[in-house]
């Protein structure tokens, strides 16, 4: 069926990639065939209040791209109280930050409650930011928050891939806590926050960026300028509201800005190194939870020129130049349309249409709220859109590849994963091991996956991305199987279990409770996990695959399984 097109375009990919793995007969397999270009839709009207066990589904849709997982019981909730208003509920909670934990670990450190585990690892501060950041993933209450955190640092990248932000246990956390506290603020705050943070400083190479000495040929270094630009707001060329390249008189697309100006703006961020009380600019240890401030000394004073030809006058003070420049970045017209896409592509589509894309590129520019880069009008505008509530099936460009981090993640979410003691002790280690992800540890400042990349076949043919692709091969396909083998069969569900921490456990009563009769498992099932998207073909051979099966426990755990593994869940619509 055309309305399942991206799903069924998506599981053309992951059958190659899975016949390439296994090998034997694979290499008589015939390519998918593509569709040829998939028209995008028409603009929508509201999408009507859904009731019932449509409501049911929708909340358990919106939970699918809002949070990293919910239970059964909290989607009835969220149904119940409507999604609009669960979105303002989210709104107001405060954040739940990873500092804090990073603290009570290092405490314990210091206490010796780690000796054992040290003995092994000299290293354990290392995992102390990625123990925060499971912890909070699967109980904090602002799930909403979290969840956008996450779109955010991948857009607005870091990595633990750098040696000094790996070692310092704060680094990372007081990062991510950056995104967590302005997840619902100004995107020009945000932006200024993490141009000044020591974690961006030390990723991008701006932390004790100095003026130019012509005399010693050492100049300003250019990475943060570039890709400050590039990634972090105005995107390459010149953008339409709807996301579509701005084109001149020869049909050529329009640089937002060349390699004068990266010079420039490599000139406006010089002088920043970390702060703190004791702040000098030499001999000191790098502190992580203090933005960087300004010393003048080592700033380049003279005149400055910003790409839309507006001069920054000589001596004005580097603070200054940076507030200026951020007010240049913020107030390009490119900026809605290039992160509202990317968010779009994060939390609910991979190709949003350009009707879709310029709604949100409104809420963006402050139709919505009366204030430009105000994020709550943009997520609103992401979540609640038309286009977003439809129903499953009704746009045929609809749906994105979960990303593998939140495939296991939600299984975790879904069936209540938690530890006797209420610490989930995961580090991510063996995740990131087997399917190339863990947050804040991108190999390049590209993220895991670019936001066009478009795999080569019948995606690419039918004019459509599937960024997460570029982190999915033959191995990763099977991996995700398998970690979901560990956890739902080999009871395996956090890789730090040894004294202090403990196991910890799924809570699969529920399901065990409905595993003779499984017609009503599979119904609760593809509610919570598929929102009501189970195929026909997908929900006949689970049934068929159950059959045999007389033992309840097994039986529920077979049914997770089968589902979590299908390709009905494998991409969202």
């Amino acid at each position: 069926m055309c309305v399942r097109i991206f799903r069924n375009l998506i599981l053309s990919a992951l059958v190659a990639m899975a016949t390439a793995c296994g090998g034997g007969g694979g290499g008589n397999s015939t390519p998918a065939q593509s569709p040829g270009p998939v028209a995008p839709p028409t603009p929508t009207d509201p999408a009507p209040t859904p009731t019932g066990m449509d409501a049911l589904h929708s909340a358990s849709r919106l939970a699918s791209r809002a949070t990293f997982g919910m239970d059964y019981a909290a989607i009835e909730q969220l149904a119940a109280q409507g999604e609009a208003a669960w979105l303002e509920q989210q709104f107001s909670l405060p954040p739940e930050l990873h500092d804090p934990i990073v603290d009570q670990l290092l405490a314990r450190q210091a206490a010796g409650e780690f000796a054992a585990i040290e003995q092994e690892s000299k290293n354990i501060e290392f995992a102390f930011r990625r123990l925060a950041w499971w912890q909070r993933a699967v109980y904090a209450r602002d799930q909403l928050r979290q969840r956008v955190a996450l779109a955010l640092s991948e857009i607005l990248v870091v990595s633990d891939q750098v040696d000094t932000l790996a070692v310092y246990p704060h680094a990372l956390s007081n990062y991510y806590d950056t995104l967590l506290a302005h997840a619902f603020g100004n995107y020009r705050d945000l932006l200024r926050a993490i141009t000044l943070h020591p974690a961006m400083g030390v990723y991008l190479s701006h932390v004790n960026n100095a003026r130019a000495n012509p005399q010693a040929n050492t100049y300003p270094d250019e990475n943060y300028a570039r890709e400050v630009m590039q990634l972090f707001s105005i995107g390459l060329f010149e953008l339409n509201d709807d996301g579509s390249e701005r084109v001149d008189a020869d049909g050529n697309p329009i640089p937002t800005y060349d390699n004068e100006d990266i010079r420039e703006f490599a000139r406006i961020f010089t002088g920043l190194s970390y702060g703190g009380e004791d702040a000098y600019f030499h001999k000191r240890l790098p502190e992580f939870r203090q933005p960087m401030r300004m010393f003048g000394f080592f700033h380049d004073s003279g005149e400055k020129r910003l790409p839309d030809g507006t001069v920054l006058p000589a001596g004005q003070g580097g603070m200054q130049d940076i507030d200026a420049a951020m007010d240049f970045l913020f107030n390009h017209p490119n900026v809605g349309p290039f992160i509202g896409r990317q968010l779009i592509q994060r939390l609910v589509t991979s190709n949003p249409s350009p009707a879709y894309i310029a709604r949100v590129s409104a809420a963006f520019n402050g139709d919505a709220s009366g204030v430009r880069g105000d994020l709550r009008a943009v997520l609103r505008a992401i979540l609640l859109d038309p286009e977003a509530l439809a129903s499953p099936g009704t746009d045929p460009r609809m749906g994105k590849l979960r990303e593998p981090l939140l495939r296991a993640l939600a299984l975790l979410k879904q069936f209540g994963v938690s530890s006797p003691d209420g610490f989930y002790a995961n580090t991510g280690i063996l995740l990131q091991e087997r399917l190339n992800q863990h947050p804040l540890s991108s190999p390049s400042v590209f993220n895991f996956f670019l936001p066009g990349h478009s795999p080569v076949g019948a995606i690419a043919g039918a004019g459509m991305v599937a960024p997460e692709f570029q982190l999915t091969d033959s191995s990763t396909v099977v991996a995700i199987s398998n970690i979901a083998d560990i956890i739902l069969y080999g009871g395996i569900a956090n890789d730090l279990s040894r004294p202090p921490f403990q196991a910890a456990q799924l809570d699969l009563g529920e399901y065990i409770a409905l595993a003779d009769d499984a017609e009503a498992l599979l119904d609760r099932l593809d509610t919570l996990m598929t929102y009501g998207t189970l195929s026909p073909e997908t929900r006949s051979s689970i049934l068929t695959s159950l059959a045999p099966l007389e033992d309840p426990d097994l039986k529920a755990r077979t049914a997770i399984y089968l589902v979590f593994t299908s390709p009905d869940y494998a991409v969202e619509l």
